[in-house]
């Protein structure tokens, strides 16, 4: 019983007096922490003191395109975690190849009757895909935040970082560097972050008077190996200067650079995108963009319970600050 309480308190952030007075029905405790002490209970695997069985826990949806590239587990911890303070027990839904679609998880979530869904990337972010699923969710009002992209026509609530920033600040680093001819490894062409990212180095180019040509930009998936494949038609073009639309991307460029003989960054700079896990323990570490995941994941679960709780939620997009992490992968130009 000790141990229980010990574990629940840790968890929830409060002390073990009032996971006690809970457990055991006393009054002194809102709301709010009652259920975040209940949920905690249902995710550490404890069972509920039996005149607390018949409430049954509130559910929220927090679907996720991938758990490889690190940035995502990152979202759903911070997201996780936040959702349980709040008395909500998250679901985790990730694709995968060949799996459950991102439209059946809707619809397991719909027929679980959860409390809200939160999307952290997703076919939201991709324009051309089919996006009748949100749709639904609008239709039956069910409260909804998406994370780094928005969907045309739908008013669900949007917290992104800042995508013009982030390339801006990649960029100016590499030419502060001395470098000139500057690449871009992005996502798929209809893949709403890669495109303002394009956006934006299209306009950094022009304010310093110089252009980026179509040469310079490669599109791939989001993989090590796609990565290398686009960098590789980079390296032939001569650019020298890399920015990549994510970690895992940058990863595969350093691949491909060393593929051909050359040195990061002694021959080659790369720049990163997320600051995800472990990027300060690469060889070189890797210089990159770092998304604010903490506080874009506690803002996205204050959107989502503000609607659940029936408030009003303006539409549109927040945006966060990056910021640049300049690490071993980037060098003056020789």
């Amino acid at each position: 019983m000790t141990r229980r309480l010990a574990q629940v308190a840790k968890k929830v952030g409060v002390s073990e007096a009032t996971v006690s007075r809970v457990l055991n029905g006393k009054p002194g405790v809102s709301e709010a922490t009652r259920q975040s002490v209940l949920t905690a209970l249902d995710v550490l695997g404890y069972e509920r003191p039996t005149q607390l069985r018949g409430e049954r826990a509130r559910l929220v949806g927090l679907v996720l395109p991938e758990l490889q590239n690190p940035i995502f587990p990152a979202f759903a911890e911070v997201i996780g975690g936040a959702l349980a303070q709040q008395g909500l027990t998250p679901v985790l839904c990730t694709q995968t190849k060949g799996g459950v679609s991102e439209a059946d998880y809707v619809e397991l979530l719909l027929q679980q009757q959860v409390s809200g869904v939160v999307f952290a990337g997703g076919l939201f972010a991709q324009a051309d895909a089919p996006h009748d699923h949100y749709r639904l969710l609008a239709e039956r009002r069910i409260p909804v935040v998406l994370v780094n992209a928005s969907i045309d026509g739908l008013d669900f609530p949007c917290i992104s970082c800042d995508d013009a920033v982030a390339v801006e600040q990649a960029w100016r680093h590499l030419a502060s560097l001395g470098h000139e001819r500057i690449g871009l490894v992005l996502g798929p062409g209809d893949h709403v972050p890669s495109r303002r990212k394009l956006a934006a180095a299209h306009a950094v180019a022009e304010a310093a008077g110089t252009e980026l040509p179509e040469e310079y930009v490669e599109r791939s998936m989001f993989s090590l190996e796609g990565g290398q494949a686009a960098t590789g038609r980079l390296l032939e073009r001569g650019v020298t200067g890399i920015i990549c639309a994510s970690d895992p991307l940058a990863l595969g460029a350093v691949r491909a650079a060393r593929r051909r003989g050359l040195a990061v960054p002694g021959d080659v700079s790369v720049v990163g995108f997320d600051d995800s896990a472990f990027m300060n323990c690469t060889e070189p570490p890797l210089t990159t963009v770092r998304q604010p995941i903490e506080a874009m994941g506690r803002a996205a679960v204050e959107l989502l319970t503000a609607q659940i709780q029936g408030g009003e939620v303006p539409p549109g997009e927040l945006l966060f600050e990056p910021e640049l992490v300049v690490r071993g992968s980037t060098a003056r130009r020789r």
